[in-house]
């Protein structure tokens, strides 16, 4: 039998380059965006501004923020292709914390 939902975690990285309000913005954007699916939000951490590991599109800082969430299987797919489509959007990763 398919499962029905799966838990998941996604941490993304916002341009610092943009304002405080557009941070925030954008991360009250991709919280709707999960809550609209019907998935349930479980934490958001939002680690502020760090260092990058190595220089994106020539910036050497970026906002990290990690949400974790449970919802439908495919929803993961619609979620980084908005990740993608966003400006501002630095990097994003989304992982299946259900071991399978």
């Amino acid at each position: 039998m398919a499962k029905v939902t799966g838990k998941y975690e996604v941490i993304y990285i916002i341009d610092c380059a943009l304002g405080e309000e557009e941070i925030a913005a954008a991360v009250e954007k991709f919280k709707a965006l999960v809550a609209e699916n019907g998935s349930l939000i479980g934490e958001i951490d939002e680690w502020g501004k760090r260092r990058l590991a190595y220089p994106i599109n020539d910036k050497e800082e970026g906002y990290y923020v990690l949400m974790r969430f449970e919802s439908a299987p495919g929803f993961p797919a619609e979620l980084d292709r908005v990740f993608k489509i966003t400006d501002g959007i630095m990097r994003s990763l989304i992982i299946n914390t259900d071991g399978e």
